[in-house]
């Protein structure tokens, strides 16, 4: 799957959206009492499954001030045909967050996945390409398996049964155990509110960090495969923001980007 990202920019609700239109959850992170530790975690409401999963729908959101440069980044990084409804004060937001988008370099690359998803279209698959975007599992909707994937996944199938689909989050923990962490193509420390989309060649890559809290992340590490000894971020709202202790090592880099409001793009590549 290609996605022309600088092609598909959000745009403000001018009016009611299409009568075909899909509105889309604010997204934004819950905590949640984890009974099992007495503690909170983080539950994100995100829409990037959804609009992966129909690309070609019209989408909307109505969000507050708050949460509408988030909304704009995640209809950009998922190639969604969206308009966004928000008040006033969002709507300055909205514009830097516009001219942040348009100002990015092109970078028609296809999604990087570890994993493929033959999508049946039920909510139990739904469920789990969800839970799997939320713990940072890149997946790629497919219609068969995908040889080329170091795993493919089918609810239904003998592997993969429907008895397992009752609670994605286990699935998802089985998937990436037998996936295993060393064979990820990108894996994030020292935050569960982002999520990332990886894009590229074999010459450079993209990542996109989408950051669903309200508050900024800070030393978020970051580890693809691959050496990549060269690297450039750009972030909305801190434009002199540079990587930090890029390292090459056992066939991986790995850097800290060291604060990120809602979204930042981190371009590596091999050569300069």
């Amino acid at each position: 799957m290609t996605l022309l990202l600088a092609a598909i920019l959000p745009a403000l609700a001018s009016g009611p959206p299409a009568a075909d239109a899909v509105k889309l959850e604010t997204p934004n992170v819950e905590y949640r009492t984890n009974v099992a530790s007495a503690s909170t975690s983080p539950w994100i409401d995100a829409n990037g499954w959804r609009i992966l999963r129909q690309p070609a729908r019209k989408y909307y959101y109505e969000v507050r001030p708050a949460s509408v440069a988030l909304a704009a980044a995640e209809a950009f990084v998922y190639g969604a045909h969206a308009k966004i409804s928000t008040d006033t004060a969002g709507v300055g937001i909205f514009n830097r967050m516009l001219a942040f988008l348009g100002g990015l370099s092109d970078s028609n690359w296809p999604a990087m996945a570890n994993i493929g998803v033959v999508d049946d279209g039920s909510d139990e698959t739904g469920e789990l390409m969800n839970m799997l975007s939320r713990r940072n599992l890149l997946y790629r909707i497919v219609k068969a398996p995908d040889p080329h994937l170091d795993l493919n996944v089918r609810i239904g199938s003998a592997q993969y049964p429907k008895s397992d689909a009752a609670d994605p989050s286990v699935l998802a923990q089985k998937i990436r155990a037998e996936l295993t962490d060393e064979k990820r193509l990108l894996r994030l420390y020292g935050s569960e509110v982002v999520i990332a989309r990886l894009m590229g060649t074999g010459h450079g890559i993209r990542i996109h960090l989408l950051n669903y809290s309200n508050r900024p992340v800070t030393a978020l590490r970051v580890r693809v495969l691959g050496s990549y000894p060269n690297a450039h971020i750009a972030a909305f709202d801190k434009p002199d923001l540079k990587v930090e202790d890029l390292t090459l090592s056992d066939g991986a880099t790995e850097f800290t980007v060291p604060e990120m409001s809602a979204y930042a793009v981190v371009d590596l590549a091999r050569q300069p």
